[in-house]
């Protein structure tokens, strides 16, 4: 609805200098009906610094306008939305009421202006849109100078104020109170004798609020014709004394919100009485018996008017959805004219800026610059101090005048502001700010346009009622980007098109941009805008300056919607490569190489100490949490400034990393921490949502069979060893897991000389579609009768839905066939088998293989119907696990065929990832009578998908463009208060335009007490430097201990989670350690054995189980004399690590083992390349003091003789 909407929206674009094309750009990118511009100025190369779409031939013809310059690549942008130049010479109030705007047969929907225009134009306009109901925005920058101001009319309906996902709530049980005659029920607003509904809902939390409102849905029976009816719902609350110290987070308490209300009722009623009494009989019974209202948040309350409805509600069984609605929000808006004067302390983006009231010379400069046009006929030049101290003046007179004035408390005069708050004391007017909003009036700085292009096309978007627009004046400013007054560093200019940018920032700061050594990372959205900006500002463009940008992706149809510089002809290119192409024909003085490789710990290869080093700095357009820890990883340890930002819809952040003087992104805790966990046994065996079906599908259908399933297979079948030492790491119910899927995989591979073809990857994908979605619901509804006949009680209430079995011989199979299309294409994946595409041929070899479907018998177990969060392997989990791990132990690997695990991908329409994921999902809701999902729905979900938005990309591109602009002027030394970081929603309003200084490191304490440092942070290391005669291990170590008064548990590679180590104290215990073979057969093996390889201990037991001629002797044999070896290694390896040279130790143990084939070759070169081109390798060091206490250390730098390398 809002996209169709979208599509009906005009829009005149006033001006198209920087901010003016930006937003055109972003509107067009977003879908928009038609776009119109005005911009009758002839272009200048300074616009060049701005508008990316004028070129020298534009400049050079001397009659062609901005408009003109930029019709042809705006229409490019998107065939679907009709760009026009309006050709008028002035904006006239006949063109603003038409009807039919680019002959659409609609009005216009909005008017932005990205230029200033003079005060009657202004208010006219204005004046005019709101008359005809047209959204008027204001666009403005002005040197360090950014102002935004939005006015949708008397009267704007708001139909999603936020744009956050509506509450669906599942209703788990329903009562009717005729009257809530209980003192301990409380409902605001409800009289007692109103007979209210109580509705529990399966949420332990709601959500909602009094006066909320829900529709009703999926209601059975006699309720039935209340689905779709909207009702006004309240809170429910009930009194407890507060002597009673009732625990709110308590299990007890969160057990009895289960029961039914009436329970609920009853059991406080009888904590109430007692505690009353209890009062009544204390010597304080004169007081007041104190109590307090505990809200139920899995209760909903809504009186019912309708008194014949009563017995409806009575009838309630099981069942219904609660969908909550938002109502509109009607907002009424001032005018320019009006808010310019009686806004008395305007917004600035900066939190404690609008507190201190910084944004009222910004607003009294505003009101100043049209008096100044109407007196001198131009707006103030740039750096003209005649006319900055004109300006001066005239915000004095302004502000003087505001002040006497009778309403001066509705005025914006220079006054003291605290909080926000203004005093009505006279402060001395701020003439600096002042002089620099008039010197730098005719400039734009590239950062400040994309800011103002973003925001302003999203406020456009809320034409159609779409979130929230501004409130209605938002100001920006950067008084640190003009760091000296001295003349020849910012003029005269002599037509450059940096012009601009060297005006408001100086000569030196462009001759340090255009050598600065920048590495883009990423070129999606982000990585679009970067390049862009980069380009603008003249990065990269001296002799010692270079833009490195890669990423590995190509650009796809998706792309194209916010992508900007990416059109149809570049489908299936390169991002990096046609990115910096484009960017490259704009200004072709770019030192730019574009790459296809990843960045990670496995190209270190090519991106080495040398390019790292290299760097001034690193910036992130990156979309996933791995790779931008590595990049700040990498940032850390060669002390490189890092920008970092990211998006999420409307949604949007970004970070600056400074060395040593704000926390880095790892300091940080990114995860998805914030999504809502649902409860497995719901997914499992009780789900009442579409959104458990897609959730089953992915964790447990999807995840089991095609993912965790076949890697734990290619484990077993490469290396059993490795396979059961790492079985022993995890719990009974994934050991289980993991056992049980190879052994499905093994029963595919019954007959060894038959190999797996695509006839039996349909065969294996039936027999999964009659244990899921048939065996398994006939096994659970056949316990849940049993329990229910043994308890007498209904099984069936609340949410828990009886499911219904899918039938092979029923007439409609075509949701069937498609299930088994999905499944035989992915086993096919899997097996590296040719699957059959086409539908026609893949039905016919269905049909020829004959599928029946087995009978049904009772299970010998009943399923496990708990509702708690236990995982499916129930019952006796260890015994099923040992023999399991029996049955394994004796499978010969050799002869098994090799799997290929698959990773999810969403957006490959061939590999049948979301085909899977859909039917999976909709067979699942027809087995539960839960309404079916389309197919888009289950690819966002499961995909997690949050559509990326053109106007929040740029808006936040353009606010970490001006932090890379602080960094080249080195604002950096003056301390991290100069920089900001952002945290914006761009749909809820100026609210949420939230900037903050970046965070100081985060101080990482060591244990140790004073002289030895007692913190330190992610930005520090220790630097050991060997002498000539290299360190051995054991030196180090000594070192280490000497050093800090340490004893030394364990020296690693920094950042390993593996096991291997160059040095481990425990280590030297497995000296003493023994395993030998008695005279009988019998193992006998040390303790401490048991320890490392408790798979040992069952080996153990077998032997001295077996009699001498069982053939089962050989399989344990076998693995205790393996585990001997591998003890007698590792005494070897700890001999040799701890008395030789900590790099020959490193090597020794880091260095990829020797394997077979070509992928064990490549990694084995890839580490020799990397350890050979340093010098030096990084440490991590766990120690204790005496006492046994932990100590945290940062890691160590330790640096070898090059000459011990090469020996080694």
């Amino acid at each position: 609805d809002t996209i169709s909407r979208l599509k009906d929206l005009n829009v005149l674009i006033v001006g198209c200098q920087g901010v003016g094309v930006e937003t055109a750009k972003n509107l067009i990118l977003s879908n928009v009906g038609g776009v119109l511009i005005w911009d009758s100025s002839i272009c200048q190369v300074a616009d060049r610094g701005s508008n990316f779409y004028i070129t020298d031939d534009d400049v050079a013809d001397g009659t062609t306008t901005r408009a003109q310059a930029s019709i042809t690549e705006l229409r490019s942008l998107n065939p679907f939305c009709r760009v026009e130049i309006h050709e008028e010479s002035t904006i006239t109030d006949e063109f603003l009421t038409s009807s039919n705007i680019l002959a659409t047969q609609r009005p216009l929907a909005a008017v932005v202006v990205t230029q200033m225009l003079p005060k009657a134009d202004m208010i006219r306009i204005n004046e005019t849109c709101r008359s005809q109901h047209i959204a008027f925005i204001l666009a403005l920058n002005h040197g360090i100078t950014a102002t935004m101001f939005s006015d949708f009319g008397p009267s704007h309906e708001i139909m999603d104020a936020t744009g956050e996902p509506t509450q669906t709530l599942a209703v788990s049980n329903m009562e009717v109170f005729e009257s809530s005659t209980s003192e301990l029920l409380k409902i605001q607003g409800v009289d007692q004798n109103q007979p209210v509904v109580i509705m529990t809902v399966a949420q332990a939390e709601h959500g909602l609020d009094d006066g909320d409102i829900v529709t009703l849905d999926d209601m059975r029976g006699d309720l039935a014709c209340w689905n779709g009816k909207q009702i006004k719902v309240k809170r429910v609350a009930i009194a407890s004394p507060n002597a009673a110290k009732l625990d709110t987070s308590g299990v007890a308490f969160k057990e009895a919100l289960k029961l039914p209300t009436s329970s609920v009722i009853q059991t406080f009623g009888r904590q109430y009485d007692y505690y009353k009494q209890q009062h009544e009989e204390s010597e304080e019974s004169d007081k007041k018996f104190q109590v307090r209202n505990i809200t139920m948040f899995n209760r909903l309350a809504f009186v019912l008017e309708d008194t014949s409805m009563m017995d409806a509600f009575k009838s309630y069984q099981a069942g219904g959805l609660l969908n909550q609605i938002r109502p509109p929000i009607h907002v009424s808006y001032k005018s320019f004219q009006d808010t310019l004067e009686h806004t008395v302390v305007p917004q600035m983006l900066r939190g404690e800026e609008w507190e201190h009231g910084r944004g009222i010379e910004i607003q009294l400069s505003i009101a100043a610059v049209l008096e100044f046009y109407d007196e001198k006929g131009h707006w103030p030049r740039i750096h003209n101090k005649e006319d900055a101290t004109k300006m001066v003046d005239i915000v004095q007179s302004i502000s003087d005048g505001r002040e006497a004035s009778e309403d001066a408390s509705s005025k914006c005069w220079a006054q003291k502001v605290e909080w926000a708050f203004p005093s009505g004391e006279k402060r001395d007017l701020d003439t600096k700010k002042v002089e620099l909003y008039s010197r730098l009036f005719g400039t734009e700085l590239t950062g400040f346009c994309a800011f103002l292009g973003g925001a302003a096309a999203q406020e456009v978007l809320k034409k159609s009622g779409k979130f929230t627009p501004i409130n209605q004046w938002v100001h920006h400013d950067e008084p640190s980007l003009v760091v000296d007054e001295c003349p020849s560093n910012y003029g005269p200019t002599f037509g450059s098109r940096y012009d601009y940018q060297i005006a408001v920032m100086g000569k030196d700061f462009q001759a340090q941009a255009a050598n600065q050594r920048v590495f883009l990372v990423g070129c999606g959205a982000l990585g679009c805008e970067y390049l862009k900006g980069l380009a603008l500002m003249g990065v990269g463009t001296g002799r010692d300056g270079k833009i490195t940008v890669t990423d590995m992706d190509r650009i796809e149809v998706s792309n194209l919607s916010r992508q900007f510089l990416f059109r149809q002809d570049d489908v299936g290119h390169p991002k990096s490569v046609r990115g910096a192409l484009a960017v490259k024909k704009w200004n072709p003085s770019l030192n730019i190489e574009a790459l296809e490789r990843k960045v990670g710990d496995d190209t270190e290869d090519f991106f080495n100490d040398t390019f790292w080093e290299s760097l001034h700095v690193c910036w992130n357009a990156l979309d996933n949490v791995m790779a931008r820890q590595y990049t700040d990883a990498r940032c850390l340890f060669f002390s490189k400034p890092l920008l970092e930002s990211g998006t999420l819809g409307t949604k949007c952040n970004s970070e600056v990393v400074l060395p040593y003087r704000t926390s880095s992104y790892n300091d940080g805790n990114e995860d998805d921490g914030n999504e809502q966990q649902i409860a497995m046994c719901t997914l499992r065996s009780f789900p009442y949502l579409p959104n458990h079906c897609i959730e089953f599908a992915k964790q447990s259908y999807f995840s089991d069979y095609f993912e965790f399933g076949p890697d734990q297979y290619e484990t077993f079948r490469k290396d059993k060893t490795t396979f059961f030492e790492q079985l022993d790491a995890m719990d009974a119910g994934e050991q289980y897991r993991s056992l049980h899927m190879i052994q499905s995989f093994l029963e595919m591979q019954k007959d060894p000389a038959v190999q797996i073809d695509f006839a039996l990857c349909i065969h294996v994908a039936f027999e999964r579609m009659i244990e899921d979605y048939r065996t398994s619901i006939l096994n659970l509804c056949h316990s849940a009768d049993i329990m229910e006949k043994s308890s007498g009680k209904k099984f069936w209430t609340g949410t828990k839905r009886r499911p219904r079995p899918i039938d092979w011989n029923a007439e409609d199979k075509s949701t069937l066939m498609e299930y088994l299309y999905a499944t035989a294409g992915l086993y096919a994946s899997v097996w590296n088998v040719e699957p059959v595409r086409d539908r026609s041929a893949f039905e016919s070899l269905v049909q020829e293989l004959n599928l029946v479907q087995p009978e049904w018998t009772p299970p010998s177990e009943n399923v496990n119907l708990s509702e708690g969060d236990d995982d499916e392997a129930g019952g006796d989990e260890s015994e099923k696990v040992e023999k399991l791990k029996t049955d394994l132990y004796s499978v010969d690997v050799s002869n098994l065929q090799v799997a290929s695990p698959q990773d999810f991908e969403k957006d490959d329409d061939l590999n049948y990832h979301i085909d899977f994921l859909t039917v999976a999902t909709n067979l699942r809701s027809w087995n539960y009578d839960i309404k079916a999902s389309p197919r888009h729905t289950v690819k966002v979900t499961a995909g997690r998908i949050i559509p990326a938005l053109a106007t929040t990309t740029a808006m936040v591109c353009g606010l970490v463009d001006i932090e890379f602009c602080k960094l080249v002027l080195g604002l950096q030394s003056q301390g991290r208060d100069k920089f900001l970081n952002s945290n914006i929603n761009l749909a809820a309003g100026s609210n949420n335009f939230t900037t903050f200084a970046p965070d100081p490191p985060v101080p990482i304490t060591t244990g140790l007490k004073t002289p030895h440092p007692e913190t330190f942070t992610s930005w520090d290391k220790i630097e050991i430097v060997s002498p000539s005669n290299e360190m051995t291990v054991e030196h180090l170590v000594q070192h280490v201990e000497k050093l800090f008064d340490v004893s030394v548990d364990r020296v690693f590679h920094y950042g390993s989670t593996e096991d291997k180590a160059i040095y481990n104290a425990l280590d030297k215990q497995k000296l003493d350690w023994d395993i030998t073979f008695d005279d009988d057969g019998k193992a006998i093996a040390s303790d401490g054995v048991f320890t490392q390889w408790p798979q040992l201990r069952m080996a153990v037991q077998m032997l001295g189980r077996l009699p001498p001629s069982s053939g089962q002797r050989k399989v344990f044999v076998g693995q205790v004399e393996r585990i001997k070896k591998s003890l007698d290694q590792t005494k070897d390896m700890f001999l040799g690590n701890f008395q030789g040279p900590v790099s020959k130790a490193y090597r020794t143990n880091y260095r990829p083992e020797d394997t077979d084939g070509e992928e064990g070759n490549e990694k084995q070169q890839y580490f020799d390349t990397v350890f050979e081109s340093r010098n030096y390798v990084v440490l991590g060091v766990h120690c204790t003091t005496e006492a046994g206490e932990d100590i945290t250390l940062p890691p160590i730098k330790y640096v070898f003789p090059t000459t011990t390398t090469a020996e080694s």
